[in-house]
């Protein structure tokens, strides 16, 4: 009888450890320039760091936050602006050229 092997899905936030993690994680997300890619790495890196906490930062709920930071989410700028400063992370500009 064959084995049968047991697996589960890969959850990025098991990864994210450091805020250096987090920083590259959100850089690599952000050069793909797929809006619905860059919510779900911000909410990786939520859950990473626990949704509950980035809830009570941002003063946003814990729920409308796992909908809105998934790829299937649309949030709003000022919702990814408020979870990347309760994150404790920058974005900046630079020339594309």
């Amino acid at each position: 009888m064959p084995k049968t092997v047991k697996t589960r899905l890969w959850d990025p936030a098991e990864h994210l450890e450091t805020e250096q993690d987090m920083a590259a994680y959100l850089e690599a997300a952000l050069a793909e320039g797929e809006p619905s890619l860059v919510a779900a790495a911000l909410g990786d890196i939520a859950r990473a760091k626990g949704m509950a906490q980035i809830a009570r930062e941002t003063g946003l709920g814990r729920e409308s936050l796992y909908k809105a930071l998934s790829v299937d989410g649309n949030p709003e700028f000022a919702t990814v602006m408020k979870v990347i400063g309760a994150l404790g992370l920058k974005l900046h500009a630079t020339p594309s050229a």
